[in-house]
């Protein structure tokens, strides 16, 4: 029986660790001929390269550089000759840092930093891939979040940025249609190793300090009642970049964060 991505080719940034390393996993599992992967990470990318042979290629890089989404995107043409789904995911918390924390040139700083990195490496992954997914037919995801919606997912710096990519995946799906699909998954509180910012000093802080507090949080915060894992969202990734099963679906953001928007209050 073959996968909903039978012979499809990704390009995911982010996918070293966390949400984005599941989705290259299940990716491969959905049947995927090739997945590219773009992080800094090169430890991590050489891991998930050895346990999947042929069929997942690397690029050690910095998603603030246009340049690295580029040789992504070209190495996915040479050594799997198409691209049909571009994923934008990698990303750093600023681990609900509130607006009176910052002074003029810290805020300045951390600003640039988060937004290059949780916006504009977003926007040059699209850019890069947009031929390429224009001959495929093909579709862009990206990792969009409870912060995108509510106030509490983030600090005032990542949850203004969150709230942007709701933007960024409408205006492009307005842009690129008919030739591309643009959706988005926003997933809730979830455990990865999702670090902080240089200019905060974080890049050594993640989510994943203390799973047990981590857990028994967010049980207690969610209707579904447990603290999600990468894994838990994988699904919906698969699904927008399907074409049989989501041909009619842009401009969305699917949410799978443990039921926080049905709550009144």
């Amino acid at each position: 029986m073959s996968g909903w991505l039978e012979g499809q080719v990704a390009f995911i940034t982010g996918g070293a660790d966390g949400i984005g390393r599941a989705v290259v996993e299940r990716y491969i599992k959905e049947g995927a001929a090739g997945v590219v992967v773009l992080d800094r990470d090169a430890a991590g990318l050489k891991t998930l390269a050895d346990a999947h042979p042929g069929r997942i290629a690397t690029v050690a890089g910095d998603v603030r550089q246009y340049a690295d989404h580029e040789a992504a995107v070209s190495l996915a043409l040479k050594q799997f000759g198409r691209l049909d789904t571009v994923v934008g995911n990698a990303g750093v918390f600023d681990f609900r840092r509130p607006l009176r924390s910052y002074t003029g040139a810290s805020m300045a700083q951390t600003m640039d930093e988060l937004f290059a990195i949780n916006l504009r490496g977003y926007l040059y992954a699209a850019m890069a891939g947009r031929e390429a997914l224009i001959a495929s037919r093909g579709s862009i995801i990206f990792t969009a979040s409870v912060a995108s919606f509510n106030s509490g997912g983030g600090g005032i710096l990542y949850t203004m940025g969150k709230h942007a990519v709701v933007g960024m995946i409408k205006q492009l799906a307005l842009e690129l249609a008919p030739d591309i699909r643009v959706n988005g998954v926003g997933p809730g509180g979830t455990l990865t190793g999702l670090s902080g910012t240089e200019a905060l000093g974080q890049t050594e802080r993640s989510i994943n300090a203390n799973p047990a507090q981590f857990d028994e949080r967010m049980a207690a915060g969610v209707l579904l009642g447990f603290g999600q894992r990468p894994e838990d969202h994988t699904g919906l990734y698969v699904l927008l970049a399907s074409a049989l099963n989501s041909r009619a679906v842009t401009g969305e953001i699917f949410m799978s964060d443990g039921g926080t928007g049905a709550r009144s209050v």
